[in-house]
């Protein structure tokens, strides 16, 4: 099925207002209008675009960022992911990102996907890459950050990925990308 960005939307914003807002997310309520007439409320969560880097070293290792997820309520294995900063162009906010969570700048950064990564009630867009040919960089983490990462073979990661102990959309689409491509 192709996409037709001429036809009428069947679905109409009315009104909308902000609820919510921080540095990091907002959230708004629409108002919205169904093509029938009918009016609802649609609340929807603002977080913008984010990028992550799938970090391989020359002899077939992955740089793996562990940290503690409030949400998920554990230590979670991830590829260094987070959030583009206003004007901020993709890849540089991805050599950021990998500088601040693995230490280390890509060389290369290859992009593999696009994604939304929720199609329903939040508006957040992901750019993945892959970077290649490592070197060691220097950056702060966050101020909200605690992260360590470690050098994984990518087979390992691969099992990981598959076995459902890595759980970050972000790092599973960006692996089995890797794998599609033969790039690991």
């Amino acid at each position: 099925m192709t996409e037709n960005h001429e036809e009428t939307a069947p679905i109409r914003q009315r009104a909308s207002r902000q609820v919510h807002k921080t540095p990091w997310l907002g959230v708004r309520e629409d108002t919205v209008e169904f093509a029938d007439g009918r009016q609802s409320p649609y609340t929807v969560i603002e977080c913008g675009h984010c990028v992550g880097v799938l970090p391989l070293t020359d002899d077939g290792n992955v740089l793996m960022v562990r940290q503690y997820r409030y949400i998920a309520g554990r230590y979670t294995w991830e590829m260094p992911t987070g959030g583009v900063r206003l004007g901020e162009p993709y890849e540089q906010a991805a050599q950021r990102e990998l500088a601040e969570e693995a230490g280390h700048h890509a060389r290369e950064l290859l992009h593999v996907s696009t994604y939304h990564t929720s199609k329903s009630s939040i508006d957040e867009t992901a750019h993945l890459y892959i970077g290649r040919g490592l070197t060691p960089a220097s950056a702060a983490q966050d101020d909200d950050e605690d992260v360590e990462y470690t050098p994984i073979p990518f087979a390992q990661v691969l099992q990981m990925v598959l076995s459902g102990e890595i759980t970050d959309s972000m790092t599973i689409i960006a692996v089995l990308h890797a794998v599609r491509m033969g790039l690991a």
